[in-house]
């Protein structure tokens, strides 16, 4: 005898076997990673959000009748398209980018004069603003090439406080405005880790470094929770039209980590979301006692924390051994003691979290590297799979470190485009054999998971595919490619953004590739990623993607 339970099973079972909305895409170019080697495909078959089948040819596909007759399966023509994995952003700042789409854009302005202007374009849109905010700067980009002052802002803001962050976001800098309402005099004391910069009589110009930020930010009202809200859903909105289906957001705080939690509730997330807990932020240890998570349809997991250990080159904040080439007795900036980098460190470990630090400069790489390994014996967590950063400026022999540790190497190809014009300045010609050495590190075994960092570099994966692949800018320049023995090659690249970012968020299992069971994340495009000219995969296009098998861009 069936129990009524047991019927009421079934019954719901067959229930959802109806409801289920099965969908070919056929007619495509499509290609995927499968045990570290390039597959092409002719047609995508997904039932829901989890893949069925790839058909390898239209022959596979076509001797299938029963399937192409199907009248309950939606059968889309791909039209000869480029189908691939969703490509994922194994390092950016999802807050942060949806708060400068709503401050003023500073990006690749050519002058300081430039940089101005746009805030006051910005302010003459936003009246109403009591604090004018915006980021992009570099000063790098300048005739100049020298930090700017309050002065040229104080011309056009006397009385509303200026607020602009760096494009790294390891500077700032402030009209005077910003720094009275801060309480800031030629008296204020440089705090740890920070700097301020100072004119020859010792009073501040304008410009603060990676901890003296907070002398500025700390008095600029936080924004609520909803406005927070809406900056992420305009984020992941704008990232899933660039052909990002995942990000790991590298930075978060508890507060942060709620409001993604509200939206994976509510279905409100275009892309999915691999959290790093930022340590030290507020009631951090908590969090981490409450464990690592994941929601059940996984658009948010959390098994990981963010920890800075320097600041960036630009900005000459990376710590490095020896002195700045170009600023004698000058070595940067330790964000943290190392009595209390090893304890956020162990204590994250212990806790069964993935530890990801921050490592630019080669002093902050050796001591990051140093602790990990004390860290990863005491602890057995190398099965984690701990995470640099950045790993932007190595010594030689520290390389072979990461494949000996299981460490992997979170870079971003766009840093060395941005940086080609002053990283031999601040480095000289011998450290720079060792920085941003992606050929070096994957000839060492490393696995290197490939992000941006937006917003201080461009979301768009097709802008690090391209630069992975030319060691160029989008001038083509300069010929050849900078220091072109480090390029990677195209199914290199290819997996940097999709098999070995989803490996390095322990989610390789679900996304990174299209095969039977895992997700039906992809994106089509106008181009194909392995036959175009090389010189124009950064202008590549997206014409659909979708996540968990919708489309959210563009949006119906």
């Amino acid at each position: 005898m069936i129990k009524t339970s047991s019927i009421l099973f079934i019954a719901l079972f067959f229930s959802a076997l109806a409801n289920a909305q099965t969908t070919l895409i056929k007619n495509v170019q499509g290609y995927t990673m499968a045990n570290d080697k390039l597959i092409q495909f002719y047609a995508l078959l997904f039932t829901d959000d989890k893949i069925d089948q790839l058909f390898l040819n239209a022959t596979e596909l076509n001797t299938n009748e029963n399937l192409l007759n199907d009248k309950k399966i939606t059968i889309i023509d791909g039209n000869g398209k480029t189908l691939i994995p969703g490509l994922i952003d194994a390092h950016g700042h999802v807050l942060n980018y949806g708060l400068s789409l709503m401050q003023a854009d500073l990006i690749n302005s050519d002058s300081e004069l430039a940089a101005v202007l746009r805030a006051v374009d910005f302010s003459k849109q936003n009246p109403n603003s009591a604090w004018i905010q915006g980021r992009g700067w570099n000063q790098v980009q300048w005739p100049s090439n020298q930090f700017p002052t309050a002065k040229s802002l104080d011309k056009y803001f006397p009385n509303k406080p200026v607020w602009l962050r760096r494009v790294d976001g390891h500077a700032g800098w402030a009209n005077s405005a910003a720094m009275k309402i801060s309480g800031i005099t030629q008296a204020t004391v440089t705090p740890e880790g920070g700097d301020i910069i100072r004119d020859d009589q010792g009073a501040p110009t304008g410009v603060f470094i990676d901890n003296a930020m907070d002398l500025i930010s700390k008095n600029v009202a936080p924004l609520t929770q909803e406005e927070n809200k809406i900056a992420l859903i305009k984020a992941m909105e704008s990232l899933a039209s660039m052909g990002l289906t995942s990000v790991h957001d590298a930075g978060i705080d508890k507060d942060n980590l709620k409001l993604y939690k509200a939206l994976a509730n509510e279905k409100n997330m275009a892309i999915r979301i691999n959290a790093m807990l930022y340590l030290p932020s507020d009631n951090w240890q908590q969090v981490l006692e409450a464990g690592a998570f994941s929601s059940k349809d996984n658009m948010i997991a959390f098994n990981s924390v963010k920890i800075q250990a320097d600041g960036a080159l630009g900005s000459r904040g990376a710590a490095l051994i020896e002195s700045y080439s170009d600023h004698s007795g000058h070595k940067g900036l330790l964000l943290h003691d190392s009595k209390s980098l090893n304890k956020y460190i162990n204590t994250a470990m212990k806790a069964g979290f993935q530890v990801n630090t921050h490592a630019i400069g080669d002093n902050a790489n050796v001591i990051v590297l140093d602790s990990y390994e004390k860290n990863i014996k005491r602890t057995n967590t190398k099965h984690l799979r701990h995470r640099v950063e950045h790993a932007q400026v190595l010594r030689l022999s520290d390389i072979p470190r990461f494949s000996e540790l299981g460490i992997i190497a979170s870079m971003q190809a766009t840093h060395a485009t941005s940086d080609k014009n002053m990283a031999i300045d601040r480095l000289g010609p011998e450290r720079i054999l060792g920085a941003y050495a992606w050929r070096k590190l994957l000839s060492a075994n490393t696995v290197i998971a490939a992000g941006s960092d937006f917003p201080v570099e461009s979301p768009n994966p097709f802008y690090g595919l391209h630069a992975s692949v030319t060691r160029q800018d989008h001038t083509n320049q300069p010929l050849g490619g900078w220091m072109s023995n480090e390029k990677m090659t195209r199914v290199e690249a290819f997996n940097s953004f999709t098999q070995a970012a989803a490996y390095s968020g322990h989610q390789e299992n679900i996304i990174g590739s299209l095969q039977t069971g895992k997700k039906a994340d992809f994106i089509l495009l106008t181009d194909n990623l392995f036959t175009i000219d090389e010189k124009k995969l950064w202008k590549n296009q997206v014409i659909s993607t979708w996540v968990n098998g919708k489309k959210v861009y563009p949006q119906q």
